[in-house]
C-alpha cells in the first residue's frame, strides 16, 4: 500500500506546495425490478411518468412497503465492500422541497445505514495501490427530474425516478490526487458489476458522484470543504477535482476564505460553479420515518448471502496469477470487467494462459476498440481465439499468418483450421522448400551477403526478405536456422 504523503501528489502554488484531500458519494442505482418502497418498474427510457405509482407519486394515504430485494443487494454490496452489515438500521425522513420530490422529503438513513465501515483496494498501477476507506453505505430513495428545455417559460417533471432505490456510499476522505478518485470509482464500479447490485451505467444516471475537495498544507488539518454535485462521469470526477483544487488555493494564496457551499460542474466550460451554501444534517431535519419500522435481520441470514457471492475482482486477480502465470498487470485488464475475465479463462482452459492473454488483451481487445465495442459485443467467440492459438502451437502457421487469420475470422467469421485448409495458408516447413527459396534471395543479393559476414546483425534483413518471399508462410525458427547456416554467421 501507498502512503499519501507522496510528493508527486502535491500541488505547486505562488507559496509552496498544496495537498488536496478528497471524499466522494457515490449514488449507485440498485439493480432490482422494482422500486424500493413500490411495485412501480424502473427501466430506463420509458415515457415520461409511466413508472409512477400512487406510492411515488406521494398520493394522500399512500404507505410505503419495503421492497426486500433491494435490501438483499444492499447487503450483498456491504460484503463486497469488506464491511460490517449492521442487523439493524432505520429509515429516516430527510426533508427538503423541490418540485421534482413530491412528498416534500426523501425517504432516507441517517444514523443507522444498513451498512458500516468497509474499506477498498485500489490498484493505481500493477505495482502500487491504496486503500480508501468505506464510511457507510445507506439505502435511499431518489428523487424525480425536472426537464427545463421542453418550454420556454415552463420546467416539466418526470417522476419515472422518485422513489428508485439508490446506495449511497460514503468514502472516508482518504484521496489525494484525481488520479486516486478516478481510480477508486472504476475500482467501486467493477465491485459493483459483479456482484450484479448495479450495473454502473454513468450514462444512465446509475451511477453518479458528489465530490467533496479540499486542500490544505501538507501536514495541516483539513481544510473547509466543497461538494460537487452530481458528477456522472469518471473523466469529468477528474477534472473537477483538478478545477476545484487550483480554484480553492488561488483564493487561500489571495488571502480569501473557503466557504462551505455545494458546487455544480460544467463539464463544457471545464469548470465549477456555486450551487448553493452548504447544508447541514440540521438543515433537513431529520427524523425516523413513522410510516416504516426499523430493518431488522439475523446473521444467519446474512450468512446465506455471503455463501453465495461471486468471486469478486481482487481474488479472480490473484487466482490468474496463480493459475495461468500471468503478470498482475495483464490480470489486472482482465479482471476490470467480469465478462473479459471469463473470455479469458474460456480461451485459456487446456491452453498456455500467457499466450491466450496476449490474444485477448492485444488482438482481440485492441481490435474491439478500433470499433468501439466491447467484448459482450465481440464477433470473435473464445473457441475462434483458442483455435488460432492452437494452430500456431501445432505449427500449422506463423505467429504473422495468425494475425491475418485473425482478421479473416473477426469480418468474416468461421473456423480458423478450415479457413487456413481452404486459403492456402499453412506454414511451410518443408526444408526443402524453404533452402530454395533462401537460395534464390542470398543469389540476388550477393553485396548483402559479404555485409552479413561482417555485420550478422544483417541476419534480420535476410530473414525478412525470405519471409516476404513465401507470402509469409515460412516457418521463421527454420528460416533462421537455414540462414545461419549459408551465410556462416
Amino acid at each position: 500500500m501507498t502512503a499519501h504523503a507522496n510528493p508527486k501528489n502535491l500541488i505547486p502554488g505562488a507559496t509552496g506546495d498544496w495537498e488536496v484531500v478528497i471524499g466522494l458519494e457515490i449514488h449507485a442505482q440498485v439493480a432490482s425490478n422494482a422500486k424500493l418502497f413500490s411495485g412501480a418498474a424502473v427501466g430506463f427510457g420509458a415515457p415520461e411518468n409511466s413508472q409512477v405509482s400512487l406510492v411515488d407519486a406521494a398520493m394522500p394515504g399512500m404507505l410505503p412497503v419495503i421492497n426486500e430485494e433491494c435490501v438483499r443487494q444492499a447487503i450483498r454490496t456491504g460484503l463486497g465492500l469488506k464491511a460490517k452489515i449492521n442487523h439493524r438500521s432505520v429509515f429516516d425522513r430527510k426533508n427538503y422541497f423541490y418540485p421534482d420530490l413530491p412528498q416534500g422529503y426523501q425517504i432516507s438513513q441517517y444514523k443507522s445505514p444498513i451498512v458500516g465501515e468497509g474499506e477498498v483496494i485500489v490498484d493505481l498501477s500493477p505495482t502500487e495501490s491504496f486503500k480508501v476507506g468505506i464510511e457507510r453505505l445507506h439505502l435511499e430513495q431518489d428523487a424525480g427530474k425536472s426537464i427545463h428545455d421542453q418550454h420556454p417559460t415552463l420546467s416539466y417533471i418526470d417522476l419515472n425516478r422518485s422513489g428508485t432505490a439508490l446506495m449511497e456510499i460514503v468514502s472516508k476522505p482518504d484521496m489525494r490526487s484525481a488520479d486516486e478518485a478516478k481510480a477508486y470509482v472504476t475500482k467501486l464500479r467493477t465491485i459493483l458489476r459483479y456482484l450484479g447490485t448495479c450495473d454502473g451505467d454513468m450514462e444512465k444516471g446509475n451511477l453518479r458522484a458528489d465530490v467533496n475537495v479540499s486542500v490544505r498544507r501538507p501536514g495541516e488539518p483539513f481544510g473547509t470543504r466543497c461538494e460537487i454535485k452530481n458528477v456522472n462521469s469518471i473523466r469529468f470526477i477528474g477534472q473537477a477535482v483538478d478545477y476545484e483544487a487550483r480554484r480553492q488555493i488561488g483564493i487561500i494564496e489571495d488571502g480569501g476564505t473557503i466557504d462551505q457551499e455545494t458546487r455544480l460542474y460544467d463539464a463544457t466550460k471545464g469548470e465549477t460553479r456555486s450551487m448553493r451554501s452548504k447544508e447541514e444534517a440540521h438543515d433537513y431535519r431529520y427524523f425516523p420515518d413513522p410510516d416504516l419500522l426499523p430493518l431488522e435481520f439475523s446473521q444467519a441470514y446474512v450468512d446465506d448471502l455471503a455463501a453465495v457471492l461471486p468471486e469478486l475482482p481482487d481474488a479472480k486477480k490473484a487466482r490468474l496469477i496463480a493459475d495461468y502465470g500471468l503478470t498482475p498487470y495483464d490480470a489486472s485488464i482482465l479482471v476490470l470487467e467480469k465478462e473479459s475475465a471469463d473470455y479469458f479463462e474460456a480461451v485459456a482452459k487446456g491452453r498456455d494462459g500467457k499466450s491466450a492473454a496476449n490474444w485477448v488483451i492485444n488482438e482481440l481487445f485492441g481490435r474491439l476498440n478500433k470499433e468501439g465495442k466491447d467484448v459482450t459485443a465481440s464477433p470473435v467467440s473464445p473457441d475462434q481465439i483458442g483455435g488460432i492459438i492452437d494452430l500456431i502451437q501445432a505449427g500449422t502457421i506463423s505467429g504473422k499468418i495468425a494475425k491475418d487469420l485473425f482478421e479473416i475470422v473477426f469480418t468474416e467469421g468461421g473456423d480458423p483450421a478450415a479457413i487456413v485448409e481452404a486459403r492456402g495458408m499453412k506454414q511451410v516447413t518443408d526444408t526443402g522448400a524453404i533452402e530454395k527459396v533462401i537460395d534464390e534471395v542470398i543469389a540476388a543479393n550477393p553485396d548483402k551477403v559479404e555485409q552479413a559476414k561482417a555485420k550478422p546483425t544483417m541476419l534480420g534483413w535476410f530473414v525478412g526478405q525470405v519471409m516476404k518471399a513465401s507470402g509469409g508462410k515460412a516457418n521463421p525458427e527454420a528460416v533462421n536456422a537455414m540462414l545461419k547456416a549459408k551465410l556462416g554467421i
